[in-house]
């Protein structure tokens, strides 16, 4: 559990910031949260990336915290102080190292980070880090905007519906949906699809382009393309 404030303690400041989540695992929220980063460091912003846990070191490069660190200029292990070697959900890479994650740890180390900050959860939101929380509880613990990278093919309004309301079910704020990779000649479907989320979801739906290589220079192009500065709380 987090550590409980003392009486009459003022609540902790604001974040700036944003929260990048997704529907699922392997849908781009990396890619979305690195392209972010390199826009506002290509800007000449102080940015610093978190992802709190990372799992999978094991299947080797690309990681996550390493693509992360790259446009952050900060070290792989200060943008993910939890690392853990098995492809698993966060909660059972942690049992399989013999310990539980210190969410409240990871929690401080985010708000001792520096701002503006780009958090990427792991997973969706209702993954589970430890015993009483998942990483929609992590997000709401931060306070910061929450922005949901999301397929843009077939499958896609489901998923971003459902990620929604289980998003908006803890009060969480919100800001965007980003659809990833957006394809240079966009079809009907994907078309339809970000129509279909903006008009049902009532959410901002922004693209993100394909990237052909993960760069700095090709990051920051794409970020700087995504209205990101009314996403930053």
């Amino acid at each position: 559990m987090p550590p409980k404030a003392s009486p009459g303690a003022p609540p902790a400041p604001p974040l700036r910031g944003c929260f990048v989540t997704a529907t699922d695992t392997g849908v781009g929220k990396t890619v979305l949260a690195a392209a972010l980063v390199a826009a506002l460091r290509a800007r000449g912003e102080p940015v610093h990336a978190r992802k709190p846990v990372v799992t999978g070191l094991d299947d080797g490069p690309p990681l996550d915290h390493e693509l992360l660190a790259a446009v952050s200029g900060e070290q792989p292990q200060a943008v993910s102080p939890a690392r853990y070697g098995p492809a698993v959900s966060p909660h059972l890479a942690a049992q399989l190292a013999g310990h539980e994650i210190d969410v409240a740890e990871l929690i401080a180390d985010v708000r001792a980070a520096g701002e503006p900050v780009i958090v990427e959860g792991i997973g969706g939101l209702l993954v589970p880090l430890a015993e009483g929380w998942d990483v929609r509880r992590l997000a709401r613990e931060l306070g910061l905007g929450v922005v949901i990278a999301a397929r843009p093919g077939l499958g896609t309004i489901n998923h971003t519906l459902l990620t929604l309301e289980a998003a908006r079910a803890a009060r969480l704020d919100v800001r965007a949906v980003v659809l990833t990779p957006w394809p240079a000649q966009a079809g009907a479907i994907e078309r339809s699809n970000h129509a279909t989320i903006e008009r049902l979801g009532e959410v901002e739906v922004a693209t993100l382009a394909q990237l052909s290589e993960l760069s700095a220079p090709a990051l920051a192009a794409a970020g700087a393309a995504l209205p990101y500065e009314r996403w930053l709380s």
